[in-house]
């Protein structure tokens, strides 16, 4: 996601909804975020599909480390050797049924 261009992608709520298509468009086009404002402040975020799903999919990865981190602190970390053994033991099991 490219950075915002304050004269561009800011705009206020009653001007986005005179021009939603148009909008989007341009968010589409420049891959740039859209900012409205209602009264002067920030109301909403417009993002493009593809850049919303990789700030989720971001943001879960780094949910998952913070456990992992905090996990690895607390002495609750598994071995490598051990997780390796436990998934052959599994694929084995798996195998033979």
């Amino acid at each position: 996601m490219t950075q915002v261009r304050p004269t561009e992608d800011i705009q206020p709520l009653t001007a986005f909804r005179a021009n939603v298509a148009a909008f989007v468009e341009q968010v589409r086009a420049t891959g740039r975020p859209l900012v409205l404002t209602q009264h002067g402040r920030g109301a909403a975020v417009l993002l493009g599909a593809a850049d919303y799903e990789a700030l989720v999919d971001e943001l879960e990865l780094l949910r998952d480390i913070a456990v992992a981190e905090r996990e690895i602190e607390a002495g609750e970390a598994i071995p490598h050797d051990e997780v390796e053994r436990r998934l052959s033991e599994r694929l084995e099991a798996r195998t033979r049924t």
